[in-house]
């Protein structure tokens, strides 16, 4: 596996290079619906599916915004979370820093097309709760159309559809 040189940012980095990497593992995952914050098509941008090691999913997070649980990332040796992997310009960072309200920047190395991507940058709650909230209907869609379209790999889709439906189910159990 080679590294891939480093051409994105890291936080010292000099704002003069023009691209950066971007791990995305929940509703940015879907290009669409990074268009809606970006104000530009993402498609482009997508180089593939990408693995992050030594981390896992959960919902830890309530969005405001959404009225419901959302993605976030914590440490676990044992696990790996799959995302896209896109190089965005330099000029969408400020945009994808307000997008991510809630979340702190962090930068971590991936693997996509048997390349390691150094110094990816991805975002993590910066007030993780110590338990699960489920996401609504429009997330739970938006996460998946994410990881199908930008082809993450098919048992991974299900464990993820299948961790949002039993979310909802136990939210669903508790209210009634």
């Amino acid at each position: 596996m080679s590294v891939e040189p480093l051409s994105g940012l890291t936080a010292n980095a000099d704002v003069s290079e023009t691209h950066f990497y971007y791990f995305a593992y929940g509703s940015c995952m879907c290009p669409v619906d990074l268009k809606r914050s970006l104000a530009e098509k993402t498609h482009a941008y997508v180089i593939g599916p990408a693995t992050l090691k030594g981390h896992r999913l959960g919902f830890y997070r309530r969005s405001r915004l959404r009225n419901c649980g959302v993605l976030d990332i914590t440490p676990d040796p044992h696990s790996t979370v799959q995302g896209v992997l896109y190089r965005l310009p330099w000029r969408l960072s400020d945009r994808l820093d307000e997008r991510e309200e809630g979340y702190t920047q962090t930068f971590v190395t991936v693997d996509c097309n048997a390349r390691q991507y150094a110094a990816t940058r991805t975002y993590t709650v910066l007030e993780k709760l110590t338990y699960e909230i489920a996401p609504n209907d429009w997330y739970f869609n938006v996460v998946l159309r994410g990881a199908l379209t930008c082809g993450l790999p098919e048992q991974y889709c299900w464990q993820l559809f299948h961790h949002m439906h039993r979310l909802q189910q136990q939210q669903g159990s508790a209210v009634a």
